[in-house]
């Protein structure tokens, strides 16, 4: 593991494009997601504690927990950086000193290239199973408890619901379109094992997908998004969401063409990591609650 848990939400940006994102998927899950960044500042928001030495404390037992091997969160926290291996070749320190200013997509149309359906539904479900997987791992139950998983999405909040949003709108909605995901479930039972095998992100976390081979694992990603579709859909539902409503919102930081929505997902894909910067968060949460419980 790379750096320790203290440094890495002491190090998560305040700004940006990935925080300018969150911010405009608010409307979905009104105020449900603050930026809350800095490890001692995150201890006292979790908490309401103000006692310095207590506040040590549970800072220290967090970080225990989350240095023993045998506990799931460093696996949880890699899934996060992993699933959202983000193309950072687009020079994203260049984009994220733009605050303040749209960030013109035209000028990037040349540099990126939107995915073909078929991988942008691949990287959608496996984003989904890296979730459920993670959810697993921070809550120390077996890998493959799709029930338990789908069972605590209706009781997400905060940075978790934030998350979940943005794979609904900006991995399903706006790259796939409104009917999204009975075209990724369609695109999914059309995928082999074979093509599975060949993306990327599914090279890099297969060791943690519940399944023998990749036949089983593709089985998995399969049960695992057709479990979801039912919450997946009533978010939907619940928030009139569309392509154009998203799009919309996001025009806050962003100058969006309706023409070009696949370009504005290939755009978003290389130029924010939600899933890593809100992951963080969420394991940041849970083993400061956990560390509380035990001190």
């Amino acid at each position: 593991m790379s750096k320790p848990i203290f440094e890495l939400v002491d190090q998560l940006p305040t700004s940006g494009l990935t925080v300018s994102l969150l911010n405009a998927l608010d409307f979905v899950a009104p105020g449900e997601w603050q930026n809350t960044v800095g490890f001692v500042n995150t201890i006292k928001t979790v908490t309401g504690e103000t006692d310095e030495s207590l506040i040590q404390q549970i800072g220290e037992r967090a970080i225990y927990l989350f240095n023993d091997r045998s506990q799931g969160y460093q696996t949880a926290l890699w899934l996060y950086q992993t699933v959202d291996g983000t193309d950072k070749a687009l020079g994203t320190a260049a984009l994220a000193n733009k605050v303040g200013e749209k960030v013109p997509l035209l000028g990037f149309l040349n540099s990126i290239t939107p995915k073909a359906d078929k991988a942008q539904t691949i990287d959608l479900c496996l984003k989904l199973v890296a979730e459920l997987v993670a959810f697993c791992q921070i809550n120390g139950i077996p890998g493959d408890s799709i029930g338990d998983f789908v069972a605590s999405l209706g009781e997400y909040s905060g940075e978790s619901l934030i998350r979940m949003v943005a794979l609904v709108c900006v991995d399903g909605l706006i790259p796939l379109g409104p009917d999204f995901i009975n075209k990724a479930l369609s695109s999914l039972s059309q995928t082999n094992p074979q093509e599975l095998e060949k993306n990327s992100t599914f090279q890099g976390i297969k060791d943690v997908i519940p399944g023998s081979n990749a036949g089983s694992k593709l089985n998995f990603i399969g049960e695992s998004f057709d479990s979801v579709k039912g919450w997946m859909n009533g978010l939907v539902r619940a928030n009139n969401l569309t392509p154009q409503k998203v799009a919309h919102n996001l025009s806050s930081f962003l100058d969006v063409a309706d023409d070009k929505l696949d370009y504005v997902a290939a755009f978003l894909d290389v130029a924010t990591n939600y899933y890593e910067h809100t992951g963080t968060q969420t394991l940041a949460r849970r083993l400061i609650e956990r560390a509380v419980a035990e001190i």
